[in-house]
């Protein structure tokens, strides 16, 4: 299955929060207010997949920040489940992580629940690593990991 990615449409949005609905249980899922919010931060964008057909349709999309000091955070990264395992969550982390090395982040975190194990293998299958445990990080119960990777070197070569 192809995708095509492009910037995010306020058109969307109603879409990308069903999506995010359906992806996420309650209380790990974004409210409407959430999401809006985290979509138009500072430094944020968001990338909109969609099928490669004559009639496109959302398959996902992923949120990101270029924060201080050189990181990047992925907020969410949200795929529809019939359109898993088909490379989309993939290729719109490593867009995402391009955008952000592009802006001159070198390395990437994010978060997720530690009993998202489908998560976790993924992002350690795109070189994350885990940093550390956030007590009660959703909701103020479950756990989160919070999971890094380099994205670019910062050696600088002499001339």
């Amino acid at each position: 299955m192809r995708f095509r990615l492009r910037e995010f449409e306020s058109a969307d949005f109603d879409r990308l929060y069903e999506i995010d609905q359906a992806c996420f249980p309650p209380g790990i899922s974004y409210s409407r207010r959430e999401l809006a919010y985290y979509m138009s931060l500072r430094n944020s964008f968001t990338l909109v997949a969609e099928t490669a057909a004559k009639k496109p349709e959302l398959a996902g999309f992923i949120v990101g920040q270029k924060q201080n000091r050189g990181m990047g955070h992925i907020i969410t990264i949200d795929t529809v489940a019939k359109f898993r395992r088909h490379g989309l969550g993939s290729l719109l982390m490593k867009s995402a992580e391009g955008r952000l090395k592009a802006t001159g982040c070198h390395a990437v975190v994010l978060e997720t629940a530690v009993d998202n194990a489908a998560a976790i293998a993924f992002y350690k299958r795109l070189g994350y690593f885990i940093l550390k445990t956030i007590p009660r990080y959703y909701q103020g119960q479950v756990d989160a990991f919070m999971m890094a990777k380099r994205i670019a070197n910062n050696n600088v070569a002499a001339d």
